[in-house]
């Protein structure tokens, strides 16, 4: 029997430390090692066993939590989950905690229907085991098998059919469909930065809740020289514009002539993710073919992995992101695996890569 990831639970509300231990506790290979009502508790029980992962509000008294998690990041790393009230500042703040560090981002858990209860199951506790993989370093301050109660686990059909056999589309505008999970963030950040002004149109599933993605395009679209957006449904996807699928909605590529667009879809879970990697993969293999350059980045699980196979089985270019310069080397692994690659790259390799193909 493995070894079982131990988390420690940091929330001032009491109901919310009983509410997520319960939820984790509900998952064979998580157990709870303890619960703090605010950072200074938890700095104590460190001292005295260092838990395999933190989740960690941020508003909380006696200490703020990027406060504490700057600490933690460049004293000793543990990976950190960070779980945020979905408002304005509350996701403004929640990406500054990915700047420093944090692993993963997810919303407070649903805690009414029996849909959302068993979908915030499945959020959590990926998000907890993601994180245990991930390749911590100290920073300078400046696959898990299914749990028995949810089911079934959808694969991309729920949303779009595999066309029965590909052939050729004619030569039209490039595109670029790119998916990441754990380690995404930071990866896409640093991808987007070394791109031109006038590259194909790109569209991205990025792993993330409802309400942070917004915040997430906003600040690519701060630092880069593309214009990024968090799509909406109906959005032209053209050259120097970049789309990222919004949280807990599915995004498709379509195509009507020689334009590109997208729609935005409520759906199941897909892959345990809305959005999912492999429903934009799947679309992209139908609309764009060969005239597609598909690249599956750092993350945990599956998703995308039949999708990248699918995109190169019908005539589009993929790229999967090496271990070395992966945060959590889940997804492109599985894309590999499967042969689904034409190149395997190194981070700081894809950008250049793409410029020299499509710039």
């Amino acid at each position: 029997m493995e070894k079982k990831i131990r988390v420690l639970v940091v929330d001032d509300s009491a109901v919310v430390r009983q509410s997520l231990s319960s939820i984790l506790e509900s998952d064979p290979d998580i157990e709870v090692m303890g619960t703090a009502a605010d950072p200074i508790i938890a700095v104590k029980k460190i001292m005295k066993e260092i838990p395999d992962v933190i989740t960690l509000d941020i508003e909380m008294p006696r200490m703020d939590g990027l406060t504490f998690l700057r600490k933690i990041m460049s004293q000793h790393p543990i990976p950190v989950v960070v779980i945020s009230s979905l408002t304005t500042e509350g996701t403004e703040v929640a990406m500054k905690a990915l700047e420093y560090g944090a692993s993963e981002i997810i919303g407070k858990p649903a805690m009414n229907a029996a849909q959302f209860i068993n979908e915030s199951k499945i959020l959590l506790c990926d998000a907890v085991k993601a994180a245990s993989h991930v390749k911590l370093k100290r920073r300078k301050i400046a696959t898990a098998p299914p749990m028995p109660a949810v089911k079934p686990k959808y694969s991309a059909d729920v949303m779009i059919d595999k066309a029965p056999s590909f052939k050729r589309i004619i030569d039209t505008e490039k595109i670029i469909v790119l998916g990441a999970s754990t380690g995404g963030t930071e990866a896409i950040r640093q991808f987007l930065k070394r791109l031109p002004d006038k590259m194909p149109g790109i569209a991205i599933v990025q792993h993330m809740p409802e309400g942070f993605t917004k915040s997430f395009a906003n600040s690519l679209n701060n630092i880069c020289g593309l214009e990024v957006k968090e799509a909406e449904h109906g959005d032209k996807l053209y050259q120097g514009r970049v789309l990222v699928a919004p949280g807990n909605k599915h995004m498709l590529l379509k195509r009507v002539g020689k334009e590109y667009s997208v729609d935005v879809k409520e759906g199941p879970l897909v892959n345990r993710h809305r959005p999912s990697v492999d429903v934009l993969f799947r679309s992209a293999a139908r609309y764009a073919g060969n005239n597609a350059t598909a690249i599956i980045l750092t993350g945990m699980g599956n998703d995308g992995a039949k999708g990248l196979l699918e995109l190169k089985e019908s005539g589009a270019h993929t790229i999967a992101q090496d271990e070395a310069s992966s945060v959590v080397f889940g997804m492109p692994k599985e894309a590999i695996k499967l042969d689904a690659a034409n190149q395997i790259l190194s981070l700081e390799k894809i950008a250049p890569y793409i410029i020299s193909k499509l710039g």
